[in-house]
């Protein structure tokens, strides 16, 4: 299998040495070097990327700029001589930070760790092979995820609740429970908005599985599982608007 890679940063000399690196990996694939990040912004909209090596302190607009405006992102490494930028970055969900000058060594590490998500987690970064169907609002529709050496099909309809565990989430259905190394955030985006909805950093719910609502907690069978004050108010109003008569 091989991973596309986009490489975005303003320093003719840390582009070529980025070049290089990526060279070495067989897995990875150089779709373009870039100085600016305009022009990352187009080749973003023009071809499939799976890994970005970001610089942060570009003209234009910074590498953390790019990132808040991009709709759908690639799985991201940023690259920078400061490391006060660390937090924001990961506030942004990045997925590792090289900190300049980068050794080989670090850059190894870094895509090793990256390719180990897109590798676990193959729906989520649009590796689904094209003979498997994705159809978020069918009644019949699914989701792979990898459960050890596995791809396990698990049916939308079948899901009660989704539990956040760091690096990994638990997704329990109606006659198991399945923990595949994903995130939240990346498992949410698959899962149609009008069935699901987030109502903790720990939880996503099906509307379907709810069996009462009582105070700031969602009873799904014998699980009583919090509404945090972050989810309150968008939980309130997804359940005004599917609520019968709403």
């Amino acid at each position: 299998m091989s991973y596309t890679c986009l490489i975005v940063d303003d320093e003719p000399f840390a582009r070529k040495l980025m070049e290089q690196y990526v060279a070495k990996v067989p897995e990875l694939t150089l779709v373009q070097s870039c100085s600016s990040p305009l022009t990352a912004i187009e080749v973003l909209r023009q071809n499939p990327i799976d890994i970005m090596f970001l610089d942060i302190n570009m003209p234009e607009i910074t590498g953390l700029s790019l990132l808040k405006v991009l709709q759908k992102k690639p799985l991201v490494v940023l690259t920078t001589a400061y490391s006060e930028y660390a937090l924001e970055g990961y506030e942004l969900d990045v997925a590792d930070y090289l900190l300049k000058p980068i050794t080989l060594e670090r850059f190894l590490k870094s895509v090793e760790k990256v390719l180990g998500r897109l590798r676990s987690a193959p729906s989520a970064a649009g590796l689904i092979p094209p003979d498997v169907p994705q159809v978020p609002n069918a009644s019949n529709a699914y989701i792979f995820v990898k459960d050890g050496t596995r791809l396990v099909k698990i049916q939308l309809r079948d899901i009660l609740y989704i539990e956040g565990l760091k690096d990994y989430v638990g997704i329990y259905t109606k006659d198991k429970k399945i923990v595949t190394l994903q995130t939240m955030k990346a498992l949410e985006t698959q899962l149609p908005e009008n069935q699901f909805i987030r109502i903790h950093n720990s939880f996503i719910v099906a509307f379907a599985a709810i069996d009462a609502i009582d105070r700031e907690k969602v009873q799904i069978g014998k699980a009583f599982l919090p509404v945090s004050d972050t989810y309150k108010k968008s939980f309130k109003e997804f359940i005004e608007k599917h609520q019968v008569g709403g």
